[in-house]
């Protein structure tokens, strides 16, 4: 009886520390799974951010933003905006006219430092150029001077200004759009710039269907090309079908034209085709990511920031239809992760437009339609999450040892 008792009790134990074995091994496979090391795992290594709900402060004079729709980083890491102040809906124009001290209209330009104040302001109709019907995108070139374009049916011209608001050239006239026609341009989005070329890279965008390439001096178109290289074609091409193959032109609006001068390459926001096209400074198509592809209407990508290593590892995505940012590896164009998510409160957005970062890695963006705002968010450093993970609000953490 003793021995057959004995027999009992060490094949129990046998059986106990086979069951904690196998736990543990499963739980070290469980581990191992969240590695990011050798190609295993599932995890990333990103740049975590914080909203900072402070940012920008109240602008004096009882003055608003209209939609915001062109966002850049100066020199001196200051942050300059165009918006449209005759945006408001009926309802918001019959309160300005029948309350009278609501509130005012801001000029079109808007320039605020790191602390939040609003410095220079600027811009409008005024002797010696035309206006844009509807201002769109702003960028500071090489020299320290500001470019923007129109997307209006008559909105032909490029535009720059100093820093101070003087005019200082156009290229371009309010007329029809014409991918063909390098004597105007076709509803500019926005540009970017490769200062060791002399060359402006601009998405022309919202009536024409091509990226142009102009001489920084001159302003004059010197080559553009369309969808994967090809040459551009103006007609209808109906609404975007996500079960279809790929469209071989640019779909309206080609939204953005971003420089990176890590490779030299351009990436091109072809906005309702949900897609990021690659080309090399000549057009010559590379490669292309698809983001969102189920997205309908007005598309997953508007606009295109690296960040500021040298390696431009990663790059920002604005998406105005799903309310969110998307990170991804710049040389992959692989997705990592995204924040944000719809609303109005700081941190979310409605219709996240442009997209731009500042020599500490901060991200600065701005919302169109009813959004209406500048945001800033702050850089935290790295982080290692799960890949692909949205990471919604990124509200700042508590510091609080409570």
């Amino acid at each position: 009886m003793k021995n057959t008792r004995n027999l009992v009790i060490g094949a129990t134990l046998f059986a106990l520390l086979g069951a904690l074995g196998a736990v543990r091994q499963s739980l070290e496979t469980g581990v191992a799974a969240q590695t990011n090391g050798n190609g295993k795992g599932n995890t990333v290594t990103v740049p975590r951010y914080e909203v900072d709900p402070m940012f920008p402060k109240p602008m004096p004079n009882g003055w608003y933003q209209g939609m915001t729709i062109g966002a850049t980083v100066d020199a001196q890491d200051h942050v300059w905006v165009i918006h449209r102040p005759d945006s408001l809906s009926a309802s918001e124009n019959a309160l300005l006219t029948k309350t009278g001290s609501c509130c005012a209209k801001a000029p079109p330009v808007l320039e605020f430092d790191q602390a939040g104040n609003l410095l220079r302001h600027w811009g409008g109709p005024g002797e010696g150029y035309d206006w844009p019907n509807s201002n769109h995108g702003i960028v500071v070139d090489p020299k320290g001077n500001f470019w923007f374009g129109g997307n209006n049916t008559q909105d032909g011209q490029v535009l720059k200004f100093s820093a101070d608001g003087k005019f200082l050239g156009s290229f371009g006239r309010k007329a029809p759009a014409d991918s063909a026609d390098v004597t105007k341009y076709g509803g500019v989005s926005t540009l970017s710039f490769d200062p060791v070329a002399n060359e402006a890279y601009i998405a022309d965008g919202y009536f024409n269907h091509r990226v142009a390439v102009a001489d920084i001096d001159t302003m004059k178109i010197k080559r553009y090309w369309g969808a994967y290289g090809n040459k551009p074609d103006d007609a209808d091409t109906g609404n975007y079908n996500p079960d279809v193959p790929p469209l071989q032109q640019f779909r309206l609006p080609v939204h953005c034209a971003a420089f990176a001068p890590a490779e030299k390459l351009v990436y091109v926001c072809d906005r309702r085709n949900n897609r990021v096209q690659v080309f090399s400074a000549d057009g010559k198509f590379v490669k292309e990511k698809i983001i969102a592809p189920r997205t309908l209407g007005n598309g997953s990508v508007w606009e295109i920031a690296f960040s500021r290593d040298p390696q431009q590892k990663f790059m920002f995505v604005s998406d105005g239809a799903n309310m969110k940012v998307w990170i991804l590896d710049r040389a992959s164009m692989e997705i990592l992760t995204s924040f944000g998510t719809g609303g109005k409160q700081p941190g979310q957005f409605y219709a996240v437009h442009s997209i731009v970062l500042d020599s500490k890695s901060n991200i600065y963006t701005t919302e169109t339609f009813e959004g209406r705002r500048l945001q800033r968010f702050l850089y935290k450093g790295m982080q290692t999450i799960e890949k692909g993970k949205d990471q919604l609000t990124v509200w700042p953490r508590s510091t609080s040892t409570n």
